[in-house]
C-alpha cells in the first residue's frame, strides 16, 4: 500500500492539521483562568492581563491575513512551520516572563505565529475533503478549536492554580511535538478534492487584484461580517470561568479553590460544543436539498441559542466541594455535583443545549467558504473572516470587563457577571440575520465558482489533452440549476 498521498497518509494529515488548529485555541485559552494569579505576580490588576488576551486576539487575526495570502501564493508547508516556531517560542517566553511588559511582548509573538496556523491549515484541509462531506469534516475542524479552548481552560486551571507558569511550558512542548508531526504530512495539491478539477494540474494562485473578485461574491461579505457580532458574544464567554469563580467565592470558598472550581465548571459546560458534528451533518443533509441549506442551519442555530444562554447565567447553582483541597479531591467532587445537585444539572443541560445550537455555525461557515470560493482564495477569505472575528472577539473580551465593572455598582458579584454576560449574548441576533442574508446569495455564488473551475479545467485540457482521472465520482453539491434556486429578492 502506498503511503505518500494514500488514504492513510491523507487521514494522518487531516488529524495533524486539526491538532495544530486546536493548539492555537489552547494557547489563547490558558490565560483567562489565571488572570488573578498572573496579575498578582506582576503587581497589576486583572484588567491588564485581560488586555494581553485582547491584544493576542487582534495580532493573531491581523497576522493571519499575511500568512494566508502567502500560503495561497506559495508552498504552504514552510509558511505553517514558521508560524508554529513563532507561537511555540512566544508561549515559552510567556512562561518565563519576569514582568508584565515581558509577558505582553511574549503574547504578541505567540499571537503572530498563531496567525499562520488556522488560516493555512484551513486552506489545506479544504483541499483534502470533497464538497459533499465538507460540513461533517469541518465540524471536526470546528470541534477541535472548541476542544482547544476547553483544553486551554482546563490546563490553565488544573496546572496553573499553584504555578501559573507551568501551563505555558506544557502547551509549548505539545506545540513542538505537533510541529514535528507536521513534517510528515501530505503536501496537498490545490483543489485536489474538487470534482471539477479531477485529473488535471491546477496551479492557480491568488494575486493582489483578486480582492474585488472575492468581495463581489456577496456570500463572502456576509460570512466575513457575521463574525464580528458573533465573536463579541463568544468573546464574552471567555469570562465564563470568572463567573463560576465568583459564584464559588460568593459561597465562601478560598481564591485557589474558586479558580479551580471555575475552570472545571467552565470546561464541563462547554461540552455542548461537541454537538457541532450534528450541525455539520444537518448542513450537509439540507445542502443536498437546497444550496441555502448550510446558511439556514447556521441562522436557526444562532438565533435559537440566545434565550438558553440568558437562562444559563441566572440559574442558581449550589456548589459543594472540599475547600483548600488538592485538585485530586476537588475534580471528582465537582463531577459528583453534576449528578447530586439539581441546580448544577440544570445549568449543565442549559449550557449543552445553547452551545449545541451555536456550534452549528462553525462547520457550516467553514464549508460555505469552500463552497463559494476557488481553492486559491479560501485561505485568504478565511483570514479576512478571522480578522473580523478577532476584532469582535477582542471587543467582546474587553467590553465585557468594562461592563462588569460598571455593573458592579448596581449588582454585587457574581450578579454583575451574570447580567453582563447575558446582555452580550444579544449580539448573536445580527449574526443570525446575516446568515439568512447569505442564504439568499449563496446559490448564485456557488454556480459562479463552479463555472470558474470548469473554465480552468477546459483551459488545462486544451493545453495538456485528456485528464488522468475520472471526474464523475463525486459531483459538486447541487451545482445544476443553482442560480435558478437563488432567492429572487437577493438583489433588492
Amino acid at each position: 500500500m502506498t503511503w505518500r498521498g494514500g488514504t492513510a497518509h491523507r487521514a494522518y494529515s487531516v488529524i495533524v492539521f486539526v491538532i495544530l488548529a486546536s493548539l492555537d485555541n489552547v494557547a489563547i485559552g490558558l490565560v483567562p483562568p489565571l488572570y488573578g494569579f498572573i496579575g498578582a505576580d506582576f503587581g497589576v490588576g486583572e484588567g491588564y492581563i485581560a488586555l494581553a488576551t485582547t491584544v493576542m486576539f487582534l495580532v493573531s487575526a491581523v497576522a493571519a491575513i499575511g500568512f494566508a495570502y502567502a500560503g495561497d501564493r506559495t508552498d504552504r508547508k514552510p509558511v505553517l512551520l514558521i508560524g508554529t516556531v513563532l507561537w511555540v517560542a512566544g508561549t515559552v517566553w510567556s512562561g518565563l516572563s519576569g514582568g508584565y511588559l515581558s509577558f505582553l511582548g511574549s503574547q504578541v509573538l505567540a499571537a503572530f505565529g498563531l496567525g499562520a496556523v488556522a488560516s493555512v491549515s484551513f486552506a489545506v484541509v479544504s483541499d483534502l475533503i470533497s464538497p459533499r462531506r465538507r460540513g461533517l469534516v469541518m465540524s471536526f475542524w470546528g470541534l477541535s478549536q472548541g476542544v482547544g479552548t476547553i483544553a486551554g481552560t482546563m490546563v490553565g486551571g488544573l496546572l496553573g492554580h499553584d504555578d501559573w507558569r507551568r501551563p505555558f511550558l506544557v502547551t509549548a512542548a505539545a506545540g513542538v511535538i505537533a510541529g514535528l508531526a507536521y513534517l510528515f504530512t501530505y503536501n496537498v495539491p490545490r483543489g485536489e478534492s474538487q470534482p471539477e478539477l479531477a485529473g488535471i494540474d491546477y496551479d492557480e494562485r491568488i494575486h493582489h487584484d483578486h480582492l474585488p473578485v472575492i468581495l463581489r461574491r456577496r456570500t463572502n461579505v456576509w460570512l466575513i461580517l457575521q463574525g464580528f457580532s458573533a465573536q463579541v458574544a463568544f468573546g464574552s464567554l471567555v469570562w465564563l470561568p470568572v463567573l463560576f469563580r465568583a459564584r464559588a467565592e460568593h459561597q465562601g470558598y478560598s481564591l485557589s479553590t474558586a479558580v479551580l472550581i471555575g475552570s472545571i465548571f467552565a470546561t464541563i459546560f462547554q461540552a455542548g460544543g461537541a454537538l457541532s458534528i450534528l450541525g455539520g451533518l444537518a448542513g450537509d443533509r439540507l445542502q443536498r436539498r437546497t444550496p441555502r441549506g448550510r446558511a439556514l442551519v447556521s441562522a436557526v442555530g444562532v438565533l435559537a441559542a440566545v434565550p438558553f444562554y440568558v437562562v444559563l447565567f441566572f440559574v442558581p447553582m449550589k456548589i459543594k466541594v472540599p475547600d483548600n483541597a488538592g485538585s485530586a479531591e476537588i475534580i471528582p467532587a465537582v463531577l459528583r455535583n453534576v449528578f447530586t445537585e439539581p441546580t448544577v444539572a440544570a445549568c449543565l443541560a442549559t449550557a449543552i443545549f445553547a452551545l449545541a445550537l451555536t456550534s452549528a455555525n462553525s462547520p457550516n461557515w467553514f464549508a460555505m467558504i469552500g463552497d463559494v470560493n476557488p481553492p486559491e482564495h479560501r485561505g485568504t477569505v478565511y483570514s479576512l473572516g478571522n480578522l473580523v472575528n478577532g476584532f469582535g472577539r477582542a471587543g467582546g473580551n474587553a467590553l465585557v470587563g468594562v461592563a462588569f465593572r460598571g455593573l458592579s455598582g448596581a449588582f454585587p458579584p457574581p450578579l454583575n457577571y451574570a447580567v453582563g454576560l447575558a446582555a452580550f449574548q444579544f449580539f448573536f441576533i445580527p449574526t443570525g440575520v446575516m446568515y439568512w442574508l447569505a442564504s439568499r446569495t449563496v446559490a448564485k455564488d456557488m454556480a459562479d465558482t463552479h463555472e470558474t473551475l470548469l473554465a480552468a479545467r477546459a483551459s488545462a485540457l486544451s493545453s495538456d489533452g485528456e485528464p488522468d482521472g475520472d471526474v464523475s465520482g463525486d459531483p459538486p453539491v447541487a451545482v445544476e440549476g443553482l442560480a435558478a434556486q437563488q432567492d429572487t429578492r437577493a438583489d433588492r
